[in-house]
């Protein structure tokens, strides 16, 4: 059983800072890549940031050069630093994953999810 737990998130003013965290837990083989979406209400789920087991990444044009994701692979935990924020960028945000339990397989996983506010 894969688990994916989110924290950071929070109410914040415009321009401030963000940091949200994604740990992944359970039997896990390896991780080969990792994202963050959001949905805001009304929307559909987007893609904020992705990153590959190799480091290569990539941002939503909306946010690129103020969110920036990385990741801590003894942790098994996949971050995303969220800058300059505007209210546009209220969303819960969702941490994705996907994840080998073994050798030859992967699967999608999920998070629950955690509300990110700005306040205008």
């Amino acid at each position: 059983q894969v688990q994916l737990v989110e924290s950071g998130g929070g109410l914040v003013q415009a321009g401030g800072s963000l940091r949200l965290s994604c740990a992944a837990s359970g039997s896990i083989f390896s991780i080969n890549a990792m994202a963050w979406y959001r949905q805001a209400p009304g929307n559909l789920r987007e893609v904020v940031a992705s990153i590959t087991s190799d480091d290569r990444t990539n941002y939503l044009p909306s946010v690129k050069g103020r969110f920036t994701i990385s990741t801590d692979n003894a942790k098994n935990t996949v971050y995303l630093q969220m800058n300059s924020l505007k209210a546009e960028d209220t969303a819960v945000y969702y941490c994705a994953a996907d994840i080998s339990v073994l050798a030859g397989t992967r699967d999608g996983y999920w998070g629950q999810g955690t509300q990110v506010t700005v306040s205008s």
